[in-house]
Parts: structure tokens; C-alpha cells; sequence
């Protein structure tokens, strides 16, 4: 039935929790493509077929016509799928940036395709110039916290950082009272986590 792979590709889309990437599902889209490329030149050999018997495309209502309406609304519903699986998944990309920074860990990476990974660079680019040029940082919290400083324990192993005015060894393990705005970033690619109580 025509049309199914393109809803079958919406349905794992949606079936994903809220806010969350599920693998890209390559061979699923080149099929609904290649359904496309198929219904498209069906569409043109029975538009071909009219014209060649004199018939008007635009008034005759025969078989022909009724067969390229449904590879016509076939066409259409598959685009349509296939713009809401590239949009939401865009979406939730752009969304990334916000929650994990201008790094993606590689659990996510292995989620995208090259395409969205061109996507993300290009975004986050675009995001760092434009914060750069106004010398501000966007991608800390929206409400401002109770105290600019935070408790933190290093997960990974960072090695020595320099930050507003001195150098610090970020060891595997080692907890340190930081600037939220300095650590902010670490936490978020999950390379520290926030002490609290």
C-alpha cells in the first residue's frame, strides 16, 4: 500500500520519548525516496498518456485521471512524512545545543546522520559567533541561581583549565567550588556533576 514506509517512518518518530533522537533511520527514508521517484514517474507516464489520446488533464475523468490523483496525493503524503521526520528531528538538534553545549557526546553523535551533524556545527557556529559578538552567554540558566557559586565533583578525567583568573587541575574525582557560569558547561556534557546539600 502506498505511502505505508513514510507513515511507518513518522510512527518511530513519534514512538521515541518527547525531546529525545532515535537512530537515524536511513535505509527507511532512501525507501520512502525511492517510493517517491516511483510514484513521480508514474504520475508523468499517465499525464503522458492523456495528452497523447487528446485528452484534457485538467477536465477528463477517466482511469488515467483517477490513477495519477492517487500517485499525485501518494507524492504528496510521502513529502509530508518525510518533512515532519527531517523538521522534529531538526528541532530536537537544535534543542541540543541549549542542554549539552557546542559539543556533542558520541552516544548522541551516533544517533545523526552526516547531514545532521553538518547541521549541528553550522547552528552551534552560528550561536557561538553571535554570543561572541555580543559578549554574552546564552546557554546558561534562564533563572538566575540563588548563589553564583557551586560545589562540583569532576566524573572524567579534564586536565588542567584556565579560567577567569587562574589555572586548576580538574582531576578524576576531585571536587572543587566553582563558578556556576564556569562549570555550567561541564556539567552539561556530563564531565562533572553538581553537589548539593
Amino acid at each position: 500500500m502506498y505511502g505505508r514506509k513514510a507513515c511507518q517512518l513518522v510512527k518511530e518518530l513519534a514512538s521515541g520519548e518527547k525531546g529525545q533522537l532515535t537512530p537515524y533511520n536511513s535505509d527507511l527514508f532512501d525507501q520512502v525516496i525511492a517510493e517517491c521517484s516511483q510514484h513521480h514517474l508514474e504520475l508523468q507516464s499517465l499525464i503522458r498518456k492523456m495528452q497523447e489520446e487528446g485528452l484534457d488533464v485538467q477536465t477528463t475523468r477517466n482511469a488515467d485521471h483517477f490513477g495519477a490523483l492517487i500517485h499525485h496525493l501518494s507524492l504528496v503524503r510521502n513529502k509530508r512524512c518525510l518533512m515532519a521526520y527531517v523538521y522534529n528531528r531538526a528541532e530536537i538538534i537544535r534543542s541540543l545545543i541549549w542542554k549539552v553545549g557546542p559539543v556533542l557526546p558520541q552516544e548522541i553523535q551516533e544517533k545523526l546522520s552526516h547531514t545532521e551533524e553538518e547541521y549541528f556545527k553550522k547552528h552551534s557556529g552560528a550561536l557561538q559567533s553571535y554570543m561572541s559578538r555580543l559578549d554574552l552567554d546564552l546557554t546558561v540558566d534562564m533563572v538566575p541561581p540563588k548563589d553564583p557559586y557551586i560545589q562540583v565533583r569532576v566524573l572524567d578525567d579534564i586536565g588542567v583549565v584556565l579560567s577567569d583568573d587562574k589555572t586548576t587541575n580538574f582531576a578524576h574525582h576531585s571536587m572543587h567550588f566553582l563558578k556556576r557560569t564556569d562549570a555550567e558547561q561541564f556539567i552539561s556534557r556530563g564531565l562533572m556533576e553538581e553537589l548539593t546539600g
